[in-house]
């Protein structure tokens, strides 16, 4: 596998920017809390092709693959069952395997992470002149059965997500707003718990919804709660991420909320971006020295 991919290295993006002038102008203008499209020319790259994407998987650390069945409601409680494929038949066979799956951290292979970087590189001016430096770059490739469904939950990072391969939609809900994901839930996330959302119908007429093609991308803010249905033919979608200065010190600040609440005390939410959560992100780097505290 490594061979393999090894050879693709340098074959990605050769100069020619993948995010166009007119996506990036209004990246700037949204970001980094406006959920917002934008297109790209990443269609069809060799290490985004469904093979080179099951030697990848194959090739992963256990803990950096997960793959569940796709016939699965908005709303789950815990994590789905697993559909007895591995990752590799799953990914080979995703036409009719029923399932999704998503290969994270593929940074970890050079090649994939040359080309994190690359992507990346083409939206740093704009990402940290807002929220200053970039902080832990992350990859991740979602593989899809047709009409599978990716339930509702959110993530601890800034996240464009390329859709690659056939058609999906997306929808978002507004990050921070405690009628979609409660305090107490960031809070257990932040403290290890799990990213599944309790999912209500009367959510629905309060999401975005965003049809995905190949060539368009999705900005999706930090913690903002969401939801996915693929399309009628398989899908595969590359999500760039990274964290913030302002990104850890929110979820620095949601744990020692999660401290402060096991001693009596009811606290306020933690403030979104522009706001700043220096003080209670503090004092949770301070408890994390006190075993056993957090």
């Amino acid at each position: 596998m490594s061979h393999y991919v090894g050879n693709l290295h340098g074959r990605s993006i050769g100069g020619k920017q993948i995010f166009p002038a007119r996506s990036r102008a209004y990246f700037a203008a949204s970001y980094p809390e406006g959920p917002h499209k934008l297109t790209h020319d990443l269609v069809e790259h060799p290490l985004l092709e469904l093979d080179t994407l099951a030697l990848l998987g194959e090739s992963l650390p256990p803990g950096s693959v997960e793959y569940n069945r796709g016939d699965l409601p908005i709303g789950i409680n815990a994590k789905p069952g697993a559909t007895g494929r591995s990752i590799g038949e799953t990914i080979r066979e995703i036409d009719t395997a029923n399932s999704w799956a998503v290969l994270k951290n593929v940074e970890q292979n050079p090649a994939y992470g040359a080309l994190l970087a690359e992507l990346l590189d083409e939206l740093r001016e704009e990402i940290e002149s807002a929220t200053g430096e970039m902080l832990t770059p992350q990859g991740y490739i979602f593989i899809s059965s047709p009409d599978a469904v990716t339930p509702y939950h959110f993530d601890p990072e800034h996240n464009v997500l390329l859709q690659l391969r056939g058609t999906k939609a997306m929808t978002v809900f507004p990050a921070g707003d405690a009628r979609f994901a409660p305090d107490e839930v960031h809070e257990a996330y932040h403290t290890g718990g799990a990213r599944e959302l309790t999912w209500q119908e009367s959510f629905a007429q309060y999401g975005l919804t965003y049809q995905l093609e190949p060539g368009d991308a999705l900005y999706v803010p930090v913690m903002a709660p969401h939801h996915v249905r693929n399309g009628p033919v398989p899908s595969i979608s590359l999500s760039i991420t990274w964290r913030s200065t302002w990104s850890y010190e929110e979820a620095d600040a949601r744990a020692f909320n999660h401290l402060l609440r096991r001693f009596g005390v009811n606290p306020g939410p933690t403030g979104r971006w522009p706001q700043r959560n220096k003080a209670r992100a503090l004092g949770c780097r301070i408890a994390r020295r006190i075993p056993g505290l957090l």
